[in-house]
This record gives structure tokens, sequence and C-alpha cells, in this order.
């Protein structure tokens, strides 16, 4: 494997030890090589509202900004960092996205997964692709955990007396 490629190994051990946890060194390089390395400068718009995925991203640096639109104007809506995965859901559920996505002021590296490389992952090295799945699926969870506290606290706030 060549410099680069272990370079983009280590960043990926380095910012996501949950995904990394249950593979090897040689399972990480391998996975690396069935991904894009992306370099994106500040504030550029990775995907807009409406737009459906055919790859997703692993966060190996910086932060990606999420953004809705309310009455003609863009509201932030959250923040990923190093470790997080982004993009994930259109990709998956093939719907439309419901946020604009966005690089911080400083930049993102990405690592992206596109449909036919995950595809191929799936069938030349299962047991990553698995890892890969639940890591996802985690990612997810703790989305839905987020959002169902802020919606109680939300509830709980427009409910209680004044």
């Amino acid at each position: 494997m060549d410099a680069q490629l272990q370079a983009l190994a280590d960043k990926v051990i380095d910012t996501s030890p949950k995904f990394c946890a249950a593979l090897t060194r040689d399972e990480i390089e391998k996975f690396v090589t069935f991904t894009r390395f992306k370099d994106v400068s500040g504030d550029e718009i990775l995907y807009e509202v409406g737009s459906i995925s055919d790859e997703f991203y692993l966060i190996v640096g910086g932060e990606v900004i999420l953004y809705r639109d309310e009455l003609g104007e863009e509201i932030e809506v959250g923040r990923l960092s190093s470790g997080q995965l982004t993009g994930h859901m259109s990709f998956f559920d093939r719907e439309p996205r419901t946020v604009r996505l966005r690089s911080g002021k400083n930049g993102v590296q990405l690592l992206a997964i596109s449909r036919p490389m995950y595809k191929r992952l799936c069938i030349e090295h299962p047991y990553i692709s698995v890892n890969l799945v639940e890591y996802v699926v985690l990612s997810l969870d703790s989305l839905l955990r987020s959002s169902s506290r802020e919606i109680s606290s939300l509830y709980k706030k427009l409910n209680s007396p004044s």
C-alpha cells in the first residue's frame, strides 16, 4: 500500500475509533481503497436540499454544517465533525435530502463511498461492510435519540405554565 493510502488509514483510525474497533489495520487499509478522498475548501456546498446521493462520507477532518431554509432564511440545524458520517440517509433510502450540507469555514476532509464501491465492498469484504453498516446504524440511532431529546425539551417548554 502506498504512503498516501496508509496516511488515510491512519486518519480513519484516529478519527473513527468506533468504526475501527473491530477491524484490523489490514482491514482498515482495505476499506480505504474503496473510498475516494475529498478535500473541500471552506463554506462550500456539498449537497443541496432535494438532491439524492449516490455516495456518502466519513468525515476525517474539519466539519460539515447542516442547514434548512425556513421562510427564506438559512437556519443551521446541526454540525458534524471528524469521525461522523454524512449523506448516508439519502444514500440508503434514495430519498431527497431535507438539509443543505456545507463545509465548515476551515473546510472538511472526507472519504467518499460511492454506490458501486459500496456494493463491491459488500461482496469482496463482507466483514468490513457489516462493520460499516453497523456504524451507519449507530449514526442514525444517535441522530434519532438526539432529535427525540430536542423534541421532548421543546414540548416541555411549550407546555409548561408561564
